[in-house]
């Protein structure tokens, strides 16, 4: 018999490194990431008209976040639909709807967006 691993506790054990009340608990579903990413734009997104799109404003800002003005470069490059697709879609090919962002800021876009959505007086 050994003492838990569980910085404190003296609960003694025969197998593993915690006792029953310090050991992990296991998830019940791990959900996949086709689950996590799934978006009801997919087939957008790996459309040819997008791709070119996305290369366009990339162009454009010639590889530099328009937020932080850092290089950004291949999948760490973000191309933000500044009026979102789901509020018009008419926009979600318009270049001027669009903003090259690096991981980070995008980020920080998306929870702007979501706290407008939520909070619309604060931001006027």
């Amino acid at each position: 018999m050994k003492y838990c691993g569980f910085n404190g506790c003296s609960n003694k054990i025969s197998t593993g490194y915690y006792c029953d009340e310090h050991k992990r608990k296991k998830p019940k579903h791990k959900r996949s990431k086709k689950e996590i990413y799934h978006s009801k734009n997919k087939s957008f997104y790996n459309s040819k008209a997008w791709e070119s799109m996305r290369s366009f404003v990339y162009e454009r800002e010639r590889g530099y976040c328009q937020r932080c003005k850092k290089f950004v470069f291949g999948r760490r490059a973000h191309v933000h639909h500044v009026i979102p697709i789901s509020e018009d879609e008419t926009l979600k090919l318009d270049p001027n709807n669009l903003r090259l962002l690096c991981p980070q800021c995008h980020t920080i876009e998306e929870n702007e967006d979501k706290k407008r959505t939520v909070f619309p007086s604060y931001f006027g």
